[in-house]
């Protein structure tokens, strides 16, 4: 699978597809031209669960309440680290 057609993964199986690599890499039987563009494939993984989590978190309204007591929704907004 190239990485054009990784994109369009779903969250769920970028992450399965990652970890398998993970555990080839820790296993060392993988020789080293393998390890290399696993480690790649391994990186642009990372990276599209990334992107799809903060995709989903820009979804995630907060709901607040009112010191009356009046239900409202506001953005919810990351902290910053």
């Amino acid at each position: 699978m190239n990485m054009e057609e990784l994109k369009d993964l779903s969250f769920e199986e970028a992450l399965a597809q990652l970890e398998n690599i993970v555990r080839e890499l820790e296993s060392g039987r993988i020789k080293l031209d393998d390890a290399v563009t696993a480690y790649e494939k391994a990186v642009f993984l990372k990276q599209l669960c990334e992107n799809k989590l903060q995709s989903a978190q820009l979804k995630i309204e907060k709901i607040e309440l009112s010191p009356q007591g009046e239900v409202s929704t506001s953005e919810f907004v990351i902290p910053e680290a």
